[in-house]
């Protein structure tokens, strides 16, 4: 089983815990295990979204579980997008993001670390 954590729970980020759901089993396929998303984190609520079981507002709790190996960034902006994604790569963790401003302005640093 593979724990990952989703920053971000808006059109994209909605869209890839849909897509994870949806198509887990083929995904496991190619991916050679299950991808489970363990964590949600958003600044919102979404009130009778089942994700709320999985909803986290404290990066920490991302950061600091051994279990979660990829951290998939879909927020936009700068920030805090590239200060959750250094300390994710910092804590050992694996990102995706869907981010082409954070990468324009930092996407070198991120890769060096």
């Amino acid at each position: 089983m593979i724990n990952i954590a989703v920053l971000g729970y808006g059109t994209i980020g909605s869209g890839v815990v849909e897509v994870l759901n949806t198509n887990g089993d083929s995904i496991a396929k190619r991916a050679g295990d299950q991808i489970q998303v363990k964590y949600v984190l958003d600044k919102k609520e979404f009130p009778g979204d089942p994700i709320m079981e999985k909803m986290v507002w404290d990066i920490h709790r991302i950061l600091d579980d051994p279990e979660v190996k990829i951290v998939v960034e879909v927020m936009g902006g700068v920030e805090p997008a590239f200060s959750f994604v250094k300390a994710a790569l910092l804590n050992g963790k694996s990102v995706v993001t869907s981010n082409k401003e954070l990468v324009a302005k930092h996407g070198a640093e991120l890769l060096d670390l």
